[in-house]
């Protein structure tokens, strides 16, 4: 049957109704007073989601274009910075750093394993010259399904006081608490196609006014990413370049439904459906990469069983049901695959996905648990 796909992978995520219907209007001027008005609105409500009094800047980029301004607005070349790496997206950011000349010290753990947090202590506390400029940050990492101690992170930072804090949010923001003044945060990077429950399209930048401040002594050239730029067209309603106007549209929509909703509702259902997800595979006898101590709420890597491609079960997941899920990256393609459940997803979304994996894992020759067994542990979460 066509159109009945169910996107339960860690970003593009499932859009509402009533976001695609606000897109589907035509575009407005958007150097007009109408769209400034929705500019505002929607800039207001993205403060409300960062948990910060501080700007938020929309660049009409993916992610990694937010964190790459976010990292060449406020830092120099040759600057020395710490950098978490524990799956795909530290390496990003670690290969970003890289790539403009930055003093880079990866902090590795291998995937699925939470960040060292002593080891970034270490370094921090015996930097007596002050040259760590920022320690960067996954919050929660999709490709490992592995959450990161921000919070003490920051603090770990602050006290140190020279560094600055800068965190991919992307798969964290609108789904697990990230109160970016509170813990001291400096710089968030989010996109629009995983909690904002929109399509992709959108980067979002919240920069607090520490990294205001750094962001005047940058050497780092930029034109398209420059929050001095954007700074000064938002105070004005207005952006520096053409913005993605139907997109905005639809975050206009889609931060209402949220703001409506209330943030520790939204942290509350996503906390329920990851640990509903979990329960469900656990029950499957199968194994999480991540430990529970440490696992997103927003997406759960699942090892596949012993002797059976991950692909495969993905692969009777999606033509059999309809189903999406998400693969294994790098070294572990055929070895894992990651179950989405951030945005616009509800408990109905988890239970029809575990009982059709029961299924899929049947057919791809593992039997060893009993029928059932997944969508009843996942139903005492729910309940």
């Amino acid at each position: 049957m066509d159109d009945k796909l169910l996107l339960m992978i860690p970003g593009p995520t499932p859009v509402p109704e009533r976001v695609l219907q606000a897109m589907a209007r035509g575009p407005m001027e958007h150097r007009s007073k109408e769209f400034t008005s929705i500019l505002l609105d929607v800039t207001e409500n993205l403060r409300w989601l960062h948990q910060t009094r501080s700007d938020v800047y929309i660049f009409s980029a993916s992610g990694t274009g937010a964190m790459e301004a976010g990292m060449i607005n406020v830092l120099s070349p040759g600057d020395r910075v710490l950098c978490g790496v524990n799956g795909k997206f530290g390496e990003r950011w670690a290969d970003l750093a890289d790539t403009f000349g930055l003093q880079c010290e990866r902090i590795e753990t291998p995937w699925g394993q939470p960040y060292p947090v002593e080891v970034f202590a270490e370094k921090l506390q015996t930097d007596t010259e002050k040259t760590i400029k920022a320690i960067i940050l996954t919050h929660s990492e999709t490709s490992s399904a592995v959450a990161n101690d921000v919070q003490t992170l920051s603090a770990l930072a602050r006290e140190h006081g020279e560094a600055l804090v800068i965190v991919d949010g992307v798969t964290s923001i609108g789904c697990m608490n990230l109160p970016m003044d509170e813990w001291g945060v400096d710089i968030v990077a989010s996109g629009s196609q995983k909690g904002y429950m929109m399509p992709p399209g959108l980067g979002f930048v919240a920069v607090s006014e520490r990294a205001q401040e750094a962001a005047k002594h940058s050497r780092f050239p930029k034109y398209y990413w420059s929050f001095a730029q954007a700074r000064k067209d938002l105070a004005k309603g207005t952006t520096p370049f053409t913005p993605s106007v139907n997109l905005i549209y639809g975050l206009q929509v889609g931060l209402e439904m949220m703001k409506k909703e209330g943030l520790e509702a939204i942290f509350a259902r996503h906390r329920q459906l990851g640990a509903a997800t979990r329960a469900g595979v656990k029950a499957l006898n199968l194994k999480l990469l991540a430990p529970e101590s440490s696992a997103s709420e927003a997406v759960t890597a699942v090892l596949a069983p012993e002797g059976i491609d991950a692909d495969k079960i993905r692969s009777v997941l999606k033509k059999q049901f309809d189903i999406a899920t998400a693969a294994g990256q790098d070294h572990l393609k055929g070895k894992i695959f990651r179950i989405g459940h951030l945005g616009f997803v509800s408990g109905r979304d988890i239970l029809m996905t575990l009982a059709c994996l029961e299924v899929a894992l049947q057919q791809v020759g593992y039997s060893n648990f009993v029928p059932g067994a997944s969508t009843e542990a996942a139903r005492q979460h729910l309940s």
